[in-house]
Order: structure tokens, then sequence, then C-alpha cells
């Protein structure tokens, strides 16, 4: 195996089986036709997946079931990756990731500072729609479900035991990033974030 492929092979390894890469991942290890023709080689040893355009996965095994096909939130933020925009769960997703909601969306949807797109990857159908409400940069993920969770919920479904369930969530950091975001924010959003912060501290 060539010394690039090597370099690739560590740092999959380091991600972890269920890793879905693209070609940028490796970019600081040399030119792009020396990362393509790495993963080109790596796929043909069976060291690794082609699962769509660009896109690779380091597939989990399963004893009975074999290969496992990608998750995805893997696929997804391949996906952002590729395109370089940012990709999290939406609202319905998020408000279930934070115990808001017992309902599961059926079709994997996430919200996307890019266009809103449908894109069919690994067996899988990812729809990305436009965000309403800003993915913020610097924010985790656990700040950023909280946005997306606020905007699926609405004004008007927030309450006092909401907003407490959203403080439990975040530590001091989301809430300075969450502060330092509000200027993104529609006005009510902006003033639930102030009253998160409240209750935090309350």
């Amino acid at each position: 195996m060539s010394a690039m492929a090597d370099k690739i092979m560590k740092r999959i390894r380091g991600k972890g089986r269920g890793w879905v890469f693209t070609p940028k991942d490796f970019i600081d290890f040399g030119t792009r036709g020396a990362v393509d023709m790495a993963l080109s080689r790596l796929t043909q040893s069976g060291a690794i997946r082609r699962v769509g355009r660009g896109l690779y996965d380091y597939p989990k095994l399963h004893a009975k079931l074999g290969v496992l096909s990608p998750d995805a939130d893997s696929l997804a933020q391949a996906v952002s990756t590729q395109s370089g925009d940012k990709v999290f769960p939406s609202g319905a997703a998020a408000a279930n990731r934070l115990g808001l909601s017992t309902q599961v969306p059926a079709k994997a949807t996430y919200a996307t500072s890019g266009p809103s797109r449908v894109k069919k990857v690994a067996g899988r159908t990812l729809a990305l729609k436009h965000a309403r409400t800003p993915l913020i940069d610097k924010a985790s993920d656990r700040a950023n479900a909280v946005v997306q969770a606020m905007a699926h919920l609405g004004r008007d479904n927030i309450d006092a035991d909401t907003i407490r369930r959203f403080a439990d969530r975040l530590d001091d950091n989301d809430m300075k990033v969450l502060i330092g975001s509000r200027p993104q924010m529609p006005g009510w959003m902006g003033d639930m974030v102030l009253k998160i912060g409240a209750a935090r501290h309350g």
C-alpha cells in the first residue's frame, strides 16, 4: 500500500467504523489527485467502500447481517463536507433528540444552509431543506438542536417546562454562543435564548 493510502487508512481507523467521508477529509495529506488515487486503491482492496459520487465509508460490520449501510446522520455530515453547506437534523428530529417529542420523523430530513434538495445516497433518501433559522457556525450539536427545535415548536408552544428542558441540555459555552448569535435569530427566538439563560441560573 502506498504511503498516502497508509496515512488515509490510519485516519479512517481513528474515526472508527461507520464513518462516511469525502476526499476533502484528507486534502491536508497532498494533492487531490493523489488522494483520489489512494481512495480508489483502498476501495479496490475492500478496506473501504464507495457509497456515492465522491463519498466513501468505513462500513460497520454485523455478526449476522454482515456489512451494514451507513447511517443517515453520517451521510448527511459527509454531504455537508462535500458541498460546504452546514447540515443539521431538522426541527422534528432535533426535538426528538432533546427528548421533547417521541415522534421519530419517517424520513431523514435535515436543515441546511444551502439550497433545498433531495439526495439519494447508499440506498437512503436524505431530504435537505433550506433552514429558516440560522445554523450557528461555532455552536455545538446540542446548541444547534435547541435552535432547530425552537423553530419547529414555534413561539406559542414553548412553555416554562420546555425552556427548563432546553436549559438542562446546554452548558456555559453553549449559552455564550447562543447569546452571541441572537442578532441572527428572529426576535422571539432571541428572547427565548435569554429565558433559557435565566432558567439555567434560576
